[in-house]
């Protein structure tokens, strides 16, 4: 059984079992989360939300805290000499999925 869920502003399609790695969330390493925004749920059986499924949720525990490999931007305006160079790192968080309810 997998489901389809809504965090952090993106779907993730997720399996018991499975680590994944979300946008950051509020919590600690070994806390217990659940995403009650579940689209759909597939397996024997289908059910699509419409938006989410009701009654539907997954279970997962926190992992770890951390931040993505740096992104460099970098702009430059020809013939102007001017330059900018930013670099960013964004958060995340590592869950591992324990269950998923339909």
């Amino acid at each position: 059984m997998y489901a389809v869920i809504v965090t952090g502003g993106k779907q993730y399609r997720v399996a018991k079992g499975d680590t994944v790695y979300v946008e950051k969330l509020n919590a600690k390493k070994g806390d217990k989360v659940t995403f009650k925004n579940v689209v759909f749920v597939g397996g024997k059986s289908v059910k699509i939300g419409t938006p989410t499924v009701s009654g539907a949720s997954v279970e997962g525990s926190v992992v770890k805290q951390g931040k993505n490999k740096k992104v460099t931007l970098f702009r430059y305006h020809a013939k102007k000499g001017h330059h900018s160079k930013k670099g960013h790192r964004q958060p995340y968080t590592a869950v591992k999925i324990s269950a998923v309810n339909a």
